[in-house]
């Protein structure tokens, strides 16, 4: 089963990684570890590439040694994993990902903001949920852990 596990800087991700490592079992499954950078502007000059944003340069930095950080975690339990950093929406990236990759199951973490917080920030697993072509998997902070998270 080829698994598309998709993360970002909060606590909520490492809940995921550990979800990951207590429901599936190495010989059966391949990860991917995938971050998402967003850049400032989506429409640059038509000469530029599409990916190129210089502002990201140093989060693209934290970023690469964040996926490799939990690859190399699931790597020791025995799991076959790469990991990959894109740019774009976030939501976008990780359908397009998990389709040009050919995965089986998205696998990706809730912030459980409730109310206004919710409306404004939006909800990435929500859109992801709705939209993917292959199952989903979304795990959840307790709920004493979650009003310790700030990340969108």
């Amino acid at each position: 089963m080829k698994i598309l596990v998709a993360i970002d800087e909060s606590q909520c991700s490492e809940a995921t990684i550990n979800g990951v490592a207590d429901y599936f079992k190495p010989q059966a499954a391949e990860l991917r570890i995938l971050h998402v950078l967003t850049p400032i502007a989506f429409s640059p000059v038509p000469q530029i590439s599409p990916a190129y944003a210089p502002e990201l340069e140093e989060q693209a930095k934290q970023a690469r040694a964040l996926v490799e950080k939990y690859a190399e975690q699931l790597r020791t339990a025995g799991y076959k994993v790469d990991s990959v950093v894109e740019t774009g929406d976030v939501c976008e990236s990780i359908i397009d990902s998990a389709t040009r990759w050919g995965a089986n199951l998205i696998v990706l973490g809730s912030h459980g903001h409730k109310g206004i917080q919710r409306l404004l920030l939006g909800s990435v697993a929500y859109s992801v949920v709705r939209r993917a072509t292959c199952s989903t998997l979304v795990f959840r902070l307790p709920a004493n852990q979650q009003s310790v998270d700030t990340h969108a």
